[in-house]
């Protein structure tokens, strides 16, 4: 799906690409439909072809485990995806590829890494959301109340993380850049 949509899978990355205006808002919106949807199917899937595993673990839905509070499943998700959206705008950057020519085809790789860090790091608090579509075809397919106690949570976190990652990227570090080219232009002419 890479050449045709970017590989979107995940509306928080799709939603940090439109705050970064890489992808316009009805295409935003037109992917995250078809994520949802596809994570539904997806689900409906596994619970057709492996019903004792959907069983066994809970339809993979997510939920804030036992031992932990809302804020706390809060702020890992906002982190998780934070720390997703940021990988994923570092490895695809533009101007990084033009310098390293390698770099689109190695993307998957730090992104990959990135979201397996993170599972590491939340299964334990959520069963790591990260991907709102994920999360609400799991939710949609296994129907059990404690799928949507907390489902906001895998809607709301991811987006905050998102949105964080967007501005850090675009205003933080493309800014420092900014200034730090200017800099090195104005010594240049010295």
């Amino acid at each position: 799906t890479a050449g045709i949509s970017g590989g979107h899978i995940n509306p928080a990355v799709t939603f940090g690409l439109f705050l970064a205006r890489k992808v316009s808002l009805p295409r935003a919106i037109l992917y995250m439909i078809a994520q949802c949807l596809g994570a539904i199917c997806g689900t409906g899937l596994v619970k057709a072809f492996q019903k004792s595993f959907y069983d066994k673990y809970g339809g993979g839905a997510n939920y804030v485990h036992h031992g932990y509070t809302k804020g706390v499943g809060l702020a890992a998700e906002i982190i998780g995806t934070f720390v997703l959206v940021y990988v994923v705008f570092s490895a695809t950057d533009p101007k990084r590829s033009a310098r390293d020519s390698h770099v689109p085809v190695l993307a998957p790789l730090p992104i990959g890494f990135a979201v397996f860090m993170v599972h590491l790091a939340t299964i334990p608090i959520t069963g790591t959301g990260i991907n709102p579509a994920r999360s609400f075809g799991a939710a949609v397919i296994y129907g059990h109340k404690q799928s949507w106690d907390d489902h906001w949570i895998f809607w709301v976190g991811p987006f905050i993380g998102a949105a964080l990652a967007a501005a850090y990227h675009q205003y933080i570090l493309r800014a420092a850049a900014v200034k730090a080219l200017g800099s090195y232009r104005s010594n240049v002419d010295v």
